[in-house]
């Protein structure tokens, strides 16, 4: 099944089923008001949602609509948790030695995750508001798993069986106010701007092959105004999402709608790019000795979209934002 949630002024927005060639959505109302409360009840609506998404998709669904990404929200637009985690070891390796820092103790067996704001999503067309470019600001692609009810101490495949739904992110990142919240120890705050979604939330089937080993086997093609930038594949996972599920959830239970992302999309071959800036300048530094790009400026525009290996489009739809200046009210420190 594929999702998505129009903005219609309330928290958590309208749930539509979009159709198999995202041309057409179907509002649900009587089924479940949003995707949220869907997630919920779960095992109460999934049957009647599936009936709905078959009746849609054969071109009988009494209601249905043309299907405008653009009046999207996030398939969430909050949610009761974001958990994102480092799980492409080469993005870490890449930082180690580019700055000479000493490795993180069990990197290689043990994931690296964060917990972030996810009271404000943005949604795949908004623009970004930040408050000053001086701030290094980078997009980040990633995928990320949608769940359902997770029990504490849960093994890697009963992670994997509450998986119910994949979505593709763009994790905002403030790079120079990163290494002072690092050092602190308390983690990420300001550094972490709101997160963007792809229109689309889809359940792991609609995938086929390409979800396979707790992994989206596709590459996130990224454009940095309107220039190829990288197209990193998926598949290079090193930690799989049941690993990520699992870490999270060793010693509390994840309630259902949690979002848990893989981190940056990253690969050992240079020829594949990057899916963030800060990639690149470390690369830069590693291969030619000096950084040469610079993190985005104010009017800069962004566009991530997962394919297929066979190049098809994925099945999230577009996240094509641009970074704009943030109006600020009240008193800066």
């Amino acid at each position: 099944m594929k999702f998505a949630t129009l903005n219609d002024g309330t928290l958590d927005g309208a749930l539509v089923i979009v159709s198999r060639d995202m041309r057409r959505a179907l509002p649900v109302p009587h089924i479940s008001r949003s995707l949220l409360n869907a997630l919920r009840r779960w095992d109460s609506v999934s049957a009647a949602l599936e009936k709905a998404y078959r009746t849609l998709n054969d071109g009988e669904a009494s209601g249905a609509i043309g299907f405008d990404p653009q009046a999207c929200s996030a398939p969430l637009p909050r949610a009761p948790q974001w958990l994102d985690a480092s799980a492409f070891l080469n993005h870490g390796r890449l930082m180690e030695q580019a700055f000479n820092t000493p490795p993180i103790p069990q990197f290689n067996t043990v994931p690296v995750m964060y917990q972030g704001a996810s009271d404000d999503f943005l949604g795949p067309y908004q623009d970004v508001p930040l408050p000053s470019a001086a701030d290094g600001i980078d997009f980040e692609g990633e995928f990320g798993v949608v769940l359902g009810p997770v029990a504490m101490g849960a093994t890697s495949q009963q992670g994997l069986d509450a998986v119910r739904l994949l979505v593709q992110i763009n994790d905002w990142s403030l790079r120079a106010l990163g290494p002072h919240e690092m050092q602190t120890g308390f983690g990420f705050l300001q550094a972490k701007p709101s997160t963007s979604f792809a229109p689309i939330a889809v359940t792991p089937d609609e995938l086929g092959t390409a979800w396979r080993e707790g992994r989206v086997q596709m590459r996130l093609h990224v454009q940095w105004n309107d220039d190829r930038f990288g197209e990193p594949h998926g598949g290079e996972m090193n930690f799989s999402f049941g690993q990520l599920i699992a870490h999270a959830a060793r010693t509390r239970r994840l309630t259902a709608g949690t979002i848990v992302g893989s981190g940056t999309v990253s690969n050992q071959a240079r020829s594949a790019g990057s899916a963030c800036i800060a990639e690149r300048r470390v690369i830069e530094k590693i291969d030619l000795g000096e950084i040469r790009t610079g993190f985005m400026q104010f009017g800069d525009r962004v566009r991530i979209q997962a394919r297929y290996d066979d190049g098809r489009d994925g099945p999230f739809g577009v996240i094509e934002q641009r970074v704009v200046q943030a109006q600020l009210t009240g008193v800066q420190p």
